[in-house]
């Protein structure tokens, strides 16, 4: 929560706002997250509009998860963008027709909503360790990055199983 207090109603007043917050729970996707707790840092604008106040900002995140390919731990930084219209609980529509609308609560911004937003539509829906990682061996599930010459015999096709069991046959009797 952000006090928005110091700003007032005045239209054209703004604020710069720099804060170190924890991050929340969930905060990612199933391969690739914010760990909880870590640091977010925010870098936000505030600026007092007619109908609210309208933040933009940036925050950096630490990211840890694991390569969609090869599941090797990836951990990278991430700076995302973000702008919101926060408007007055007096201005809003009372028919509810604007309920994706975010609303000021009291003199208070809530940015959680804001910033998981920002930060999950931010990040790669399959996350690779490399741009070029090939994965694991489909067969037998080896990390193709440490054994780039990893091979397996040609499979035998079943309809010629029997021929193939007989010529081994033929070879072992010679």
């Amino acid at each position: 929560m952000l006090d928005t207090r110091e700003l007032g109603r005045r239209p054209g007043s703004q604020q710069q706002v720099t804060r170190t917050v924890p991050a929340p729970a969930d905060l990612g996707i199933e391969v690739l997250r914010v760990p909880e707790g870590s640091q977010v840092e925010l870098d936000l604008r505030l600026e007092a509009v007619m109908e609210g106040v309208l933040v933009t900002g940036a925050a950096s995140v630490e990211l840890a998860g694991e390569c969609a390919r090869c599941l090797e731990p990836i951990s990278d930084d991430m700076e995302v963008d973000f702008q919101e219209l926060f408007v007055y609980e007096d201005q809003r529509d009372p028919s509810g027709e604007d309920d994706e609308v975010s609303t000021l609560e009291g003199d208070l911004v809530d940015l959680e909503p804001l910033l998981r937003d920002a930060v999950v539509l931010a990040l790669p829906f399959q996350p690779k360790c490399s741009d070029d990682c090939p994965g694991l061996c489909p067969e037998c599930g080896a990390r193709l990055k440490d054994d780039p010459d990893h091979a397996h015999e040609e499979p035998i096709d079943p309809r010629w199983a029997g021929l193939a069991a007989l010529k081994q046959d033929q070879q072992d009797q010679d």
